[in-house]
């Protein structure tokens, strides 16, 4: 039996002449860490404090590290995570943040409430970055026991806050950097002269 297996085409092989690393990378659009010159809403629950302070701290000396000047910081506290979303919207509508960040600390407990409270708080934070157009950074932790919330907020797993702080200063400069492109229309209108209407002799 012939064997055509060297016939075949890898399955990792685009036919034709594909686009090269230099061509791909003058179309991406990166955003710097840098928080120089931009302000920030923070939102955390006073909920499992002993956690979200950890986030907090993690999250502020991420900002700061970052190049944001402490006065362009703005920390607003909730009772839990429930309200999150509420005073995050709040802060995002004053037009005065570039990024905001949420911080709580959820566990699982032994009822339905933990997944009704996990859902609307993700909900909430969604729709409030996507309807007012304001990045909203997650720092939300959602864990099954406190060992596990203890890990995320500074010790095996790192710290979350610190995380969500660089991803609400790099969403912030991306949402800077598209506005600044110029649309496609635009483009193409000036790409194309414009026809005057001739004069109709009378």
């Amino acid at each position: 039996m012939r064997d055509n297996s060297r016939h075949r085409s890898s399955p990792h092989k685009i036919p034709g002449k594909g686009p090269t690393e230099q061509q791909i990378r003058k179309k991406v659009i990166e955003a710097k860490l840098t928080a120089s010159g931009l302000h920030f809403g923070i939102v955390v629950s006073r909920f499992n404090e002993f956690i979200t302070e950890r986030l907090l701290r993690s999250a502020y000396d991420g900002l700061v590290r970052s190049g944001a000047a402490e006065k362009a910081l703005t920390i607003v506290r909730v009772p839990g995570s429930f309200e999150i979303p509420s005073a995050a919207r709040t802060l995002a509508e004053t037009g005065k943040y570039d990024a905001i960040i949420c911080l709580g600390c959820l566990l699982r407990g032994d009822t339905a409430h933990y997944d009704v409270i996990v859902n609307e708080v993700t909900r909430g934070i969604g729709q409030s970055a996507q309807e007012t157009g304001v990045p909203h950074a997650f720092g939300v932790l959602t864990c099954d026991t406190l060992e596990q919330a203890i890990d995320r907020a500074g010790l095996k797993m790192g710290n979350k806050g610190f995380e969500a702080a660089l991803a609400a200063v790099e969403m912030a400069n991306l949402k800077k950097a598209v506005s600044s492109q110029p649309s496609a229309l635009s483009k193409s209108t000036k790409s194309k002269p414009r026809i005057r209407p001739k004069k109709r002799k009378r």
